[in-house]
């Protein structure tokens, strides 16, 4: 008698377990950084928390470096549920809300405080409300920082170095129309494709913040570094809208706090160490210039600000430069 209620207490402990296992959910994170990056920080700590408050009824599988798709295939896969949550430059998102790309104008932010303040308030968060629209659920805006130039031909001080460069850029328009408008030759190429890029001289230049150009290792096939910060760089969290919703009010809410911790988090980080990971580049060989002259710079460009509010007007440039004052 005494074996047969140990073999039910086992069988018990057994289908207890098994519930508790398959009444929680887990929810797929992908980002295209290194694990040394910043980015799979933020990630790591809002799994830890997400685990912790929601005393394990939620589970976060973390996917970094691109595992599960370049930013195009990772923002589609969020979209359609294959995916739960990603991050990715805002940049990317430009072809389903074309507004948006007025955030990665050059200069548009001239101190990280202004970038925060426009993000974190009415007009950046509007732009998280219209990403439903699309089946998204926007999380919040982590830190990638000022976008720098890196090239394998001399150090940029004035527009005219940045003439004949084979620049790889990103989705950004208003960026690829910048470096087009500088004499640079743009080309279109993933990150997790660059450094072979450079490697091989498809292309002799691209721009990153200070975090990426350190976690992909680009330091190994750029010579020059130089301070251009010519645009502030934001990520974005989304999370499928269908899946958001089918959580249980408090575990939103908890999704929803974590993630404003986990960009707080991250984005003092990136300040605190950013001239370590500076001083870091040059030890491995990179030279740093700061001699930039930015007001030169910003006249350059102007025409691109020009051609944008041609294109889609003025309104979200207004909100965005009223906001951040």
């Amino acid at each position: 008698m005494k074996k047969f209620l140990k073999t039910v207490g086992i069988v018990s402990a057994i289908a207890l377990t098994s519930s508790a296992a398959l009444a929680a959910t887990t929810l797929k994170f992908a980002h295209a950084a290194p694990e040394s990056d910043l980015q799979q920080t933020m990630a790591l700590f809002f799994k830890k928390e997400v685990e912790a408050r929601s005393n394990g009824d939620l589970k976060v599988n973390i996917f970094p470096q691109g595992q599960l798709g370049n930013d195009k295939q990772m923002i589609d896969g969020t979209r359609s549920g294959v995916l739960d949550i990603s991050m990715v430059g805002l940049n990317n998102y430009s072809g389903l809300l074309p507004e948006s790309s007025a955030f990665t104008l050059p200069f548009m932010f001239p101190t990280r405080d202004s970038a925060y303040k426009v993000l974190d308030g009415k007009v950046g968060q509007g732009v998280l409300k219209d990403m439903e629209e699309f089946g998204v659920k926007g999380l919040g805006y982590p830190e990638n920082g000022y976008r720098n130039m890196t090239n394998n031909v001399a150090p940029i001080r004035v527009p005219a170095d940045v003439k004949g460069l084979q620049m790889r850029v990103n989705g950004s328009k208003a960026l690829s129309d910048m470096f087009e408008e500088l004499g640079a030759s743009p080309q279109q190429i993933p990150v997790a494709e660059l450094y072979t890029a450079l490697e091989t001289g498809v292309v002799d230049a691209q721009d990153h913040p200070i975090g990426v150009t350190l976690s992909f290792k680009f330091y190994e096939v750029q010579k020059y570094l130089s301070m251009t910060q010519h645009a502030y760089s934001p990520l974005v969290v989304t999370m499928n809208l269908k899946n958001f919703n089918k959580l249980s009010k408090a575990e939103r809410k908890i999704i929803m706090e974590v993630s404003a911790e986990s960009v707080a988090m991250q984005r003092e980080l990136s300040i605190a160490k950013e001239d370590k990971m500076i001083a870091d580049l040059e030890a491995y060989g990179m030279k740093v210039n700061t001699d930039v002259d930015g007001a030169a710079f910003q006249a350059a460009v102007a025409p691109v600000w020009a051609a944008f509010i041609a294109e889609y007007g003025d309104d979200m440039v207004n909100k965005i430069k009223a906001a951040s004052k």
